[in-house]
């Protein structure tokens, strides 16, 4: 008994030295450290707790793949596989100088009568082409637009065919349409179902075409619609400034933007269009 009693004293006199040092657990990371591991898995979405653990290594700082893998864990990011998956809009942006788009709008007429537009747009210039107005689309109508527009292309000895078109999964757009552009190498892209932000630029000069042009003019029947038409697209194409291009126009003319203040301003007139609609100057 005497012998216990002295050794449990001897260990609790030991515990209580200020020089004894407890076991403790692994020391919690730097949060530089942290944030650094959170940048590389952010920005290489492809890299896995490996890939991570080598690029800090060459970065002279040594972390264990389990640790890498915690950090992770903890801050909601799924292993590499996982978080390598392409958004959509991802995909737009990287591709977007082969992606044209299509899509219908209808305008009204004032004899109530629906006609329907089928337009393609580029999206990397926004370029718009409208390829046919019609009172009854269906299926062949649509292929034959399609082909005029190959022809076209052909004539005027374009060399840019598109890698990708997009398109929604209305019924007018048949196998045969698709197989006229995989006939010029187009890889034709279908989007989700009840999705239009999928199809978002299409959606967008759709917005700008109404608010700029049909919701201010009445249109009398099919050819009304396609002369107002070919002359809003004229003007869209080479005179307005577009967000998305840096305030360029679609067709690329380079206008160079003198610097520094502005001393001058010569004379400057203004062209009329649409009776007075749209204002170019």
């Amino acid at each position: 008994m005497c012998s216990a009693a002295s050794s449990m004293s001897i260990t609790r006199s030991q515990h209580d030295e200020p020089g004894f040092l407890r076991p403790t657990g692994r020391p919690p990371l730097d949060d530089q450290l942290v944030a650094l591991i959170l940048r590389l898995a952010r920005e290489n979405p492809r890299w896995g707790y490996r890939r991570i653990q080598g690029e800090l290594k060459k970065l002279g700082i040594g972390v264990s793949a389990t640790t890498i893998r915690t950090v992770l864990l903890g801050s909601g990011l799924r292993p590499a596989p996982r978080r390598a998956q392409v958004t959509w809009r991802t995909f737009l942006r990287a591709q977007a100088a082969g992606i044209v788009a299509t899509d219908f709008f209808t305008a009204e007429t004032v004899g109530l009568k629906t006609l329907y537009v089928l337009f393609f747009i580029e999206l990397h210039t926004r370029q718009v082409r409208v390829a046919g107005v019609t009172g009854h689309p269906n299926g062949p109508w649509v292929v034959q637009r399609a082909r005029e527009l190959a022809i076209e292309r052909d004539c005027a000895q374009d060399p840019t065919v598109p890698r990708y078109l997009i398109r929604d999964r209305d019924t007018k757009y048949t196998r045969a349409l698709d197989d006229v552009f995989a006939a010029d190498g187009t890889q034709v892209v279908k989007t989700p179902v009840q999705a239009p932000n999928a199809n978002a630029v299409a959606e967008r000069w759709v917005r700008t075409v109404r608010q700029e042009c049909l919701d201010w003019m009445l249109i009398w029947g099919r050819r009304h619609l396609e002369g107002v038409l070919s002359e809003y697209v004229r003007h869209y194409n080479d005179e307005r400034p577009h967000r998305s291009l840096a305030l360029r126009v679609p067709r690329g003319i380079d206008i160079r933007v003198a610097t520094g203040a502005v001393t001058a301003v010569g004379s400057v007139r203004r062209r009329d269009r649409l009776g007075g609609l749209v204002h170019e100057y």
